[in-house]
């Protein structure tokens, strides 16, 4: 009998699927969703993203979330590796952008461990897309000098974050702070940052579901954090934009909340 393995032509794509919204893909992106033969798929990518597929794609869901149960990276890697080797088109689609805080890079190594290959197609990171949703420019020169991407959940068994010196750093800095996966560390978080020295009247927006039709949000300062985040009732998935570039969002909420004038009639 024939045999059905063709290792040379399996091949694998890291793609970014964006913080949600299928419009947000970029054209390389739908082109290797399409041409896949088996998607490998996050828990955070919608049904409306995994429908580019190809009607005969094999969709095999993997799914990640803090605290829930979830499939483990260690089958992941092997999986993909698996996969290839039988000459498939392997996606590996992954919410935002494969390399920020995406566990990408492991994936890569693996496939390279094995002999092959990936192809990394870049997606949008909520990171951007949730401060954009709002009309917040994380490097608005007259409030940032740059920056940060952080995560508010280390790796098991690393040093804790030094958020007190991350707030000394973007108060002297003057550095917008991105938080990735924070909201279970939100008081912590707020007590470290105050304790650096970061006012506790700097401008906090936190944003939930970024770029969904049920996307949240709630805007207030470093002081109010924590409290916001209970009183709004948010959660995962979600990210804490920390800076005074933070006041453009609250300048579009005011004045969507403000009185429209009437226009008389000439």
């Amino acid at each position: 009998m024939q045999s059905t393995l063709h290792p040379s032509a399996g091949s694998c794509t890291l793609v970014g699927a964006g913080p949600g919204d299928p419009e947000l893909l970029t054209l390389k992106a739908v082109r290797a969703i399409a041409a896949a033969s088996v998607l490998l798929v996050d828990d955070l990518v919608g049904q409306d993203i995994v429908a580019l597929a190809s009607p005969g794609a094999r969709i095999v869901h993997v799914g990640k979330r803090g605290g829930r149960p979830s499939t483990s990276q260690a089958f992941i890697e092997k999986l993909m590796v698996a996969q290839v080797q039988r000459g498939e088109r392997v996606v590996r689609l992954k919410g935002g952008d494969p390399f920020i805080f995406g566990r990408g890079g492991e994936e890569v190594q693996a496939l390279r461990a094995a002999g092959i290959e990936p192809v990394v197609i870049n997606g949008i990171t909520a990171g951007l897309a949730g401060p954009a949703s709002l009309g917040v420019p994380l490097t608005q020169r007259e409030h940032a000098q740059g920056v940060l991407l952080l995560t508010g959940q280390g790796q098991p068994g690393s040093a804790p974050t030094d958020w007190t010196l991350l707030g000394a750093t973007a108060h002297q800095a003057r550095l917008t702070l991105v938080i990735y996966m924070g909201m279970r560390g939100a008081q912590a978080i707020q007590d470290g940052l105050l304790a650096g020295g970061l006012p506790a009247h700097t401008p906090v927006a936190v944003v939930q579901h970024a770029t969904l039709a049920h996307q949240r949000q709630a805007l207030t300062t470093l002081a109010g954090l924590h409290q916001s985040i209970v009183r709004e009732g948010l959660a995962s998935p979600s990210v804490i934009v920390i800076g005074d570039v933070v006041r453009g969002a609250q300048a579009l909420a005011d004045r969507a909340a403000a009185p429209q004038p009437l226009c008389m009639a000439g």
